[in-house]
C-alpha cells in the first residue's frame, strides 16, 4: 500500500454542464462540479442526506469525452487525485487555495453508448 499517497475515487453527479477550454497547444481541459451524497441516521433515528461538492478537472483526451458525453445530472465514478493550487485574487491581492480533484479516470454510468475515458 506504499504507492498509494494520493488517491480519490468519487461516484456522484454532475452539478452543471461541463465548461471545456482548449489551450494553445490544442490540448483540452474540462473543469465540472460533481456532487456525493452521505446518508446517516442522526441522533433522534432519521435519516439525514449530506451533499458534497467536488472540483473535478480533467486533461486531454479524458476532456475530450467529458465534452461529448458528459453532461449536468449524469452520474460518474471518477479514480484521480487530489492537488492544491493558489492563486491571487486580480482586484483585492488576496492570495487563495483551491483543492481539485485531477482525474485519471472517469466512467460514465447509466445508459448506452457510454465509455470510460483514461489518460
Amino acid at each position: 500500500m506504499s504507492s498509494i499517497k494520493n488517491y480519490v475515487h468519487l461516484l456522484g453527479n454532475i452539478g452543471d454542464d461541463p465548461k471545456v477550454t482548449e489551450l494553445d497547444g490544442g490540448k483540452k481541459v474540462a473543469r465540472f462540479a460533481l456532487a456525493t451524497n452521505e446518508t446517516y441516521k442522526d441522533g433522534k433515528g432519521e435519516k439525514q442526506q449530506v451533499t458534497d461538492w467536488h472540483t473535478i478537472v480533467a486533461w486531454g483526451k479524458t476532456a475530450e469525452i467529458v465534452e461529448k458525453f458528459a453532461h449536468k445530472g449524469k452520474q460518474v465514478a471518477i479514480v484521480g487525485k487530489l492537488k492544491t493550487r493558489s492563486y491571487t485574487e486580480p482586484n483585492q491581492g488576496n492570495q487563495r487555495y483551491v483543492t481539485e480533484v485531477v482525474a485519471d479516470e472517469i466512467l460514465l454510468l447509466g445508459g448506452k453508448n457510454e465509455t470510460a475515458a483514461t489518460n
